[in-house]
């Protein structure tokens, strides 16, 4: 989670990829708990602002995973996608998103030259 969390630009990691779905079921869940729990117009409004930055978040991430794997950040709307996402390896070396968060690339020892 070096990168600007909120950014759509870049590329991430699949275990930062994972790391932030976790963020966002930690704080998503409680959020929605509440939120179902109070007839507060006040609350609902800052639960529901509050959900926002979660999204907001997700979609950077989900950009940039896309990123990583050579595809547009719309690909995350893709239904089933985001599952491929968690378990599919980088490219291999940069590609027109930027350099590859890992070093080289997913393939091999860091001695391979594809």
């Amino acid at each position: 989670m070096k990168s600007n969390l909120f950014s759509f630009h870049g590329r991430i990691k699949r275990s930062e990829y994972i790391v932030s779905i976790m963020l966002n079921l930690c704080f998503g869940i409680p959020l929605q708990i509440v939120y179902g729990m109070t007839d507060n117009l006040a609350v609902h409004i800052i639960l529901f602002l509050l959900r926002l930055i979660l999204l907001l978040f997700m979609l950077a991430q989900g950009a940039k995973r896309c990123h990583d794997l050579g595809n547009s950040g719309w690909f995350q709307l893709i239904p089933f996608y985001p599952i491929w996402m968690m378990i599919a390896d980088s490219d291999y070396g940069s590609n027109e998103y930027g350099s590859n968060p890992k070093g080289n690339g997913g393939y091999g020892s860091f001695n391979d030259k594809r």
